[in-house]
């Protein structure tokens, strides 16, 4: 059966670059405030992500939970992000850009405004369901950057854009700390309803809609599909330490979620108007760019998760430091600045070296800096290192994965094709948190704390994962750029007089 593709009935980037950009797109200014609502909303997402986990103690104790239940909280809204990214990625090729995106600014700025006074645990998994649907601010905003800037622009606009959505997750880590210590956990949610509602109003009167749509309808059993095995496959990863690694429950969801992604696949294979184009993820550029993304989201996140921790931990264990959950944040802000720095710096880096360069070289910081932590981490100051070190590593991936899928699909495919690499790289953190928290817990001291070399091998095995990402990073295509146009010849020909 014929799918429908962008190919022939959209224009293509390069095609538009000898347009008048600044006549066709509006002012630089309206640009700059298109590009300013987009860093916003992902920064906005990527930070909510982050910025609850050091304060789940405080939620337990102040909504009278148990630490099972408020886990909850953090994956409801994984779970909820890895089903709506995709499925509203696709939908914003589909029907429009700018109204999905408002639409999911809107069901944000909803989620957290419940969360803020949500009564109770239940009320607040429910307002992070909601606000899970914020990850498609991701594949969104590429869209809209390979549609409304110049071809010239697109590479480092995606990167500045990556490298705001990178630092969101370390503003999370860093400001939980001293807004629940001034404030209340409360402001958590408060704080981001604000900046939303903002940056939704100004998308509703700045940010023109889509040029580009993709033909056809958004398929919704494959949506089904992708829902069920994504959901099958993320909840025993998150909760296979309550319910146990040989647990009915866990090894019953895993065997649902092979069944349902191979259902998936050939339901996707054959269907007319497929949620996820097969033969677009099975592009080299694509494949390649996914597996790396794989297995460098299950070192980053891992460490984002399991460093704090670490830390935090009384020097009585005989390692940690016994940090606040402020001073711990503290000891991550190099990790925060080094990985915005070299995510902006990645957009002047990608047209001299290449996106796959980039992209090579982050996960490769990546497992440097893990392997420094796995053999050195008796001093802050080795920890400060270390952090720096990953955070340049993360700002140059993140940048470079976003650059080569938009680069490699086409434009009606950006949304559904960035939002499957964003679910790919939390599939990978899943994974990656779920064996580090083996590795950790798995044998603990009579104080109940875990022993240094659960950690120790924890880093070590993140190490291996994030120059495994280097190594897939490799089998990346370079992608030569198309050669202009030839110009027409001048007509030398003899005029003829008749």
């Amino acid at each position: 059966m014929p799918r429908s593709s962008s190919a022939s009935t959209t224009p293509s980037v390069s095609s538009a670059s000898s347009k008048d950009w600044k006549s066709v797109n509006g002012s630089r200014s309206s640009t700059r405030l298109t590009f300013a609502v987009l860093a916003t909303g992902a920064g906005v997402f990527s930070m909510l992500q982050s910025l609850i986990a050091p304060a789940l103690p405080t939620v337990q104790h102040a909504l009278h939970t148990s630490q099972s239940t408020a886990t909850w909280v953090m994956t409801a809204y994984l779970l909820s992000a890895s089903v709506f990214t995709p499925i509203l990625g696709r939908v914003g090729d589909l029907i429009g850009k700018k109204r999905t995106l408002v639409a999911v600014l809107v069901a944000v700025l909803a989620g957290c405004l419940l969360a803020a006074l949500a009564p109770t645990i239940g009320v607040l998994i429910v307002a992070r369901v909601v606000q899970g649907v914020g990850g498609a601010l991701f594949p969104l905003s590429f869209g809209i950057i390979r549609d409304e800037f110049a071809p010239a622009q697109v590479s480092g606009r995606i990167s500045s854009l990556s490298a705001v959505i990178a630092a969101g997750g370390g503003v999370g880590i860093v400001a939980a700390g001293p807004i629940v210590t001034v404030l209340d956990y409360r402001w958590l949610f408060w704080i981001p309803v604000v900046i939303v509602a903002a940056a939704a109003l100004i998308a509703v009167r700045y940010v023109p809609e889509s040029p580009r749509r993709a033909e056809g309808r958004v398929g919704w059993l494959g949506a089904a599909l992708l829902s069920g095995w994504l959901v099958a496959l993320l909840l025993p990863l998150s909760q296979a330490g309550t319910w146990g690694w040989g647990s009915a429950r866990t090894l019953g969801l895993f065997a649902v979620a092979v069944l349902l992604f191979a259902v998936w696949l050939v339901t996707e294979a054959r269907a007319r108007n497929p949620l996820i184009d097969l033969r677009v993820m099975r592009l080299p550029a694509v494949w390649t760019t996914n597996l790396a993304a794989l297995l460098f989201g299950a070192g980053m996140y891992a460490i984002w998760s399991f460093l704090p921790g670490f830390v935090q931990t009384p020097s009585s264990a005989g390692y940690g430091f016994g940090a606040s959950v402020t001073a711990s944040g503290l000891l991550m802000l190099p990790m925060l600045v080094s990985m915005f720095a070299s995510g902006v710096l990645s957009g002047r880096l990608e047209p001299r070296v290449g996106a796959k360069a980039l992209l090579t070289t982050g996960a490769a910081l990546g497992a440097v800096a893990l392997g420094f932590l796995a053999l050195w981490h008796d001093r802050q100051w080795q920890i400060a290192v270390v952090s720096g070190i990953f955070g340049l590593g993360i700002g140059l991936a993140f940048a470079s994965m976003a650059n080569l899928i938009v680069g490699s699909v086409p434009a009606a495919q950006t949304g559904a094709a960035t939002g499957m690499n964003a679910n790919i790289r939390t599939i990978g953190g899943s994974i990656g948190a779920a064996v580090t928290t083996v590795l950790v817990t798995g044998r603990l001291q009579p104080s109940g704390l875990p022993y240094d070399s659960g950690y120790t091998h924890g880093f070590a095995l993140l190490a291996l994962l994030c120059l495994g990402a280097a190594l897939a990073a490799l089998l990346v295509p370079v992608r030569r750029p198309a050669a202009p146009a030839p110009h027409p010849a001048p007509d030398t020909a003899p005029v003829r007089v008749r």
